[in-house]
Formats: C-alpha cells, sequence, structure tokens
C-alpha cells in the first residue's frame, strides 16, 4: 500500500498585519483618552470636588452630624458656621473682596463720623471674610432683640451695597460673659440667636434677599473681641456681625460688585 503523503504547512507571512491591527487599534484608543481628558468641565470638576469635600467632612458637617472620618482637625472649619474662611486665592475674589469693602465704607462713611471713644461700628477684613460689627447697645435696648427704629438706617445702607452681590450673609449674635436670666431669654445663646435672627428677617423682609444667602447664629460669649475684664471691653463684646463671605464655587460664576 502506499504511504499517505503529508503536505508541509505554509508559513504564513502576514501575521505581522495582525500585530500591526492591535497596535493601531491600541494607538487610537490612547488618543481618544487624552482628547477627553483634556476636554475638563471646570464647573463640574469644582461641584465635584466640593461634594467630595462636604461628604468626607472637610467642610461643613457633612453625612448625618457624623465626626469626620479622619483624625485631626478638618482643613476648613468641620462647622457649618466657618464655611468660607479660606482666604481668597485668586485674583477675582480679592478684587470682589476689596471692592466691596470700599463700597461698604464709603456708604457708612457719615455713620463712622459720628462715633466716639468707643467704635459702635467698623468695617474688618478677617480670614478672607468682611466682618461688619455693630455695637449691640446702638441696636437693641438691653437684653432685648428688637431692632431700635433708629438703627435701621445703618442696616439699610449696609442691605443697599450687599444684596446685589454675590456674598454669602451670615449675622453673628455675640454677649459678654455676664450671665442673663429673664422671661423671655434663659441665657446668652437665646440672646445672641434672638438678635440675629432679627437682623436676618429685617434683611429679607425689608430688602428682599434671598434666603439662601442668609443664616443667622447666635454665639453667646463663646467669640469675644477683647477680654470680658472692664465694663468697657463687655461693650465690645456686645455686638452683632454681619459675616460676608465668597460662595464655596467658582468664583468665574460670579459677577464682581461694581466699583
Amino acid at each position: 500500500m502506499a504511504k499517505k503523503h503529508k503536505h508541509e504547512e505554509h508559513e504564513n507571512h502576514e501575521r505581522w498585519v495582525i500585530s500591526y491591527a492591535d497596535f493601531m487599534t491600541l494607538l487610537f484608543a490612547l488618543f481618544v483618552v487624552l482628547y477627553a481628558s483634556s476636554q475638563v468641565d471646570t464647573n463640574k470638576l469644582v461641584q465635584t470636588s466640593e461634594s467630595m469635600r462636604w461628604a468626607l467632612n472637610f467642610k461643613g458637617e457633612g453625612g448625618i452630624n457624623k465626626l469626620s472620618i479622619f483624625k485631626g482637625p478638618p482643613t476648613e472649619g468641620g462647622c457649618v458656621t466657618n464655611l468660607g474662611t479660606a482666604p481668597p486665592s485668586s485674583p477675582v475674589q480679592k478684587q470682589m473682596i476689596d471692592t466691596m469693602r470700599k463700597k461698604l465704607e464709603k456708604s457708612l462713611k457719615s455713620f463712622l463720623m459720628k462715633q466716639d471713644k468707643t467704635p459702635s461700628l467698623s468695617v474688618e477684613l478677617e480670614n478672607g471674610q468682611l466682618h461688619i460689627r455693630m455695637a449691640a447697645q446702638k441696636f437693641f435696648d438691653p437684653a432685648g432683640a428688637t431692632l431700635r427704629p433708629e438703627s435701621l438706617a445703618v442696616i439699610d445702607a449696609i442691605a443697599d451695597e450687599i444684596s446685589g452681590s454675590g456674598f454669602q450673609i451670615q449675622v453673628e449674635g455675640h454677649t459678654d460673659d455676664e450671665p442673663i436670666s429673664t422671661t423671655r431669654y434663659r441665657n446668652n445663646w437665646d440672646l445672641s440667636a434672638a438678635r440675629a435672627v432679627s437682623v436676618v428677617t429685617y434683611l429679607e423682609a425689608a430688602h428682599g434677599i434671598d434666603n439662601t444667602r442668609l443664616t443667622a447664629s447666635g454665639l453667646g460669649s463663646t467669640r469675644p473681641v477683647v477680654s470680658n475684664d472692664t465694663p468697657e471691653h463687655k461693650e465690645m463684646n456686645r455686638r452683632i456681625e454681619i459675616v460676608l463671605a465668597l460662595p464655596s464655587q467658582d468664583p468665574r460664576t460670579y459677577q464682581s460688585p461694581s466699583p
């Protein structure tokens, strides 16, 4: 019987085509990724960053009033009353702060010039925020939280400048360390909070400021500007502060106040 002859397999000289096709596919994918990475939506990136910092308790309370999952102090306060305390980091932010400070000083010039030795009104720049300090005795009766009619002109002048701006407005009530107990207010916490609410309510009702921009907080005697060792110092610590802070978003989305 004749033996069957096995035919030798022919070598495939075109296998390089497959490797070349794989290489071109990978190269195309690389360029697609590079192109996609170059198209960054700045607004979405900022929103994502802020959301992550909030969720991880780097800013604000985060979660449901839980402690931070990281040890050590949070980077920006860890408390909703300290939002926006980071100093302005861009020329746009610095310009917004400086322009608003000049406008407030100009609007309040007549009130500032009438002050006696103990200033009852001032505009200060601290940690990237504008603090408008107002002596409580000029705006409220002792142990009271109703705004005096003669004090409204000052608040009106302030509101005229800040109502159309992009600043967040936090009103803080402060007291000295003398304990109080009245039929209406149990302690300094109650009194300072009620005074802050009175100012916020007036800003919203009389000037139509959006309540999403307004915050009221009563801090009692926890944030003195000087020690409570003399009657004059106690008077300085009894105050209302209107704090203007830049929003915690891309400042380019806000218009700088016109000079």
